[in-house]
């Protein structure tokens, strides 16, 4: 009895270690985006601030629209998104400057408990 792969356990393997590699490239390049258009120093969407203050782009994500929700936009713009098909339409995003997005940043926690200390954390950090 050997200890080596079948082939197809050895192709799964090498399957699963390329998309580990594939979704580590992807988070390091949102992350590299979202850090460099904060940088900019003009107001930014909730989830692109989130993923530039050290929160991942899938939580980021998930977190964005709450984390905004009963705060004032600090400015507007128009984007295109994707429907069903061809089918596009334009909606309205709201963009928040630095220091709105800190102050709300020092008060915001989820419900969830593991992600609230990640916010606590990051909370602590831009202080």
């Amino acid at each position: 009895m050997t200890n080596a792969l079948t082939r197809r356990e050895h192709r799964a393997s090498r399957r699963a270690l390329r998309a580990t590699l594939r979704r580590r490239t992807a988070e390091t390049r949102a992350t590299q985006r979202a850090v460099r258009a904060v940088a900019t120093g003009t107001p930014q969407p909730a989830r692109t601030q989130l993923v530039a203050a050290g929160l991942d782009d899938v939580t980021a994500k998930r977190f964005a629209g709450a984390f905004s929700r009963g705060l004032v936009a600090d400015d507007t713009r128009k984007t295109a998104i994707k429907l069903k098909g061809r089918v596009r339409k334009t909606v309205a995003v709201k963009l928040y400057a630095a220091t709105t997005f800190a102050a709300r940043l020092a008060v915001y926690r989820p419900k969830d408990k593991v992600v609230a200390a990640r916010f606590e954390t990051l909370a602590g950090v831009a202080a």
